[in-house]
């Protein structure tokens, strides 16, 4: 019931809507209305970082040898609260079982009460930084920090791992961020003043922030992908070869950080991927995901070197 709810709402705002197939030769997509139907098996842990009903993560441990390496996920939807953290529930046991700790951040989003401006941001770093409270008892190196996301959840990824170039002005500064030591976006939605200017998802970068580039041009400065590049840590960018509606600005924030001199960047491209296949663990696309992950992981820098370099 729920879920014919949130796409009731979706299809109301004329959002999100991704082909299902989007030529005769093609298998069909998973389209968003069956991503609203998926099961979340419960967490190890569900802890909470603050008060607002939407400010929790759902941990999940690996078996094998402690400290774990940490993939912090972040998940997309159009910044829209139509889309929470239940859908991502099976990416977050995969990647568990493939031998990492999973902290998924819940955060406000658009539609929750102080969802958008600032707050969608504030929370997914409050999240982050989070880890520090909880990595000890858990068992979790924090030597070993890779933020993850798709969509939505990809360009907030590539925020994270650029927090430290904030402008001390802004109200997304923080003065001491968890440093990560990678980013893997899957299909991020990276490129805020392109979907702005398109007016995508019923004009979600517009409403998240609180307005267009030239109307509040230091909020796209402390928050977009693209004026926040060069971004110092590697980066994957993982495209679907099917993704027709977001690989485009996923592919115009790789043009755009290869231009201003990003020196660890890639794409991985997923030729049989729409957008959702790329987070189920049931298709031909995850032992690819999976496989670029664990990549990242063997290739990224020590957080000691890391921590020497220009953020």
């Amino acid at each position: 019931m729920m879920a014919r709810l949130k796409q009731a709402i979706i299809v109301a705002l004329g959002i999100l809507l991704i082909p299902v197939c989007p030529n005769s030769g093609s298998a069909q997509l998973i389209g968003s209305d069956e991503v609203l139907e998926w099961q979340s098996p419960s967490p190890d842990h569900r802890i909470s970082y603050g008060p607002a009903p939407q400010q929790f993560g759902n941990l999940r441990l690996p078996t094998g040898a402690s400290p774990h390496p940490i993939v912090v996920f972040i998940h997309g939807g159009c910044w829209l609260s139509a889309f929470d953290i239940q859908h991502v529930g099976q990416t977050e046991v995969a990647i568990a079982k493939a031998g990492y700790a999973v902290w998924s951040i819940e955060y406000r989003r658009l539609g929750d009460e102080g969802g958008g401006w600032p707050s969608t941001y504030l929370d997914v770093g409050q999240g982050i930084d989070h880890l520090r409270e909880i990595a000890e008892p858990h068992k979790l190196d924090l030597s070993q920090v890779v933020v993850a996301g798709h969509s939505a959840g990809g360009a907030l990824a590539l925020w994270t791992a650029a927090r430290g170039k904030v402008n001390n002005q802004s109200v997304l500064y923080t003065p001491d961020p968890l440093p990560v030591q990678a980013v893997f976006a899957l299909a991020p939605a990276a490129d805020l003043e392109g979907l702005e200017e398109r007016g995508s998802c019923g004009n979600a970068v517009g409403r998240l922030m609180g307005g267009t580039p030239v109307e509040h041009p230091e909020r796209y400065r402390a928050a977009s992908p693209m004026q926040l590049a060069p971004i110092s840590v590697p980066q994957t960018l993982l495209i679907g070869g099917q993704d027709f509606v977001w690989a485009p600005p996923g592919r115009s924030y790789y043009h755009r950080a290869i231009t201003v001199g990003t020196q660890d960047v890639r794409i991985v491209d997923l030729p049989d991927s729409g957008h959702f296949e790329m987070v189920s663990p049931s298709t031909t696309t995850w032992p690819l995901v999976i496989s670029a992950l664990k990549e990242t992981f063997e290739s990224m820098t020590p957080l000691g070197e890391w921590d020497k370099q220009v953020r």
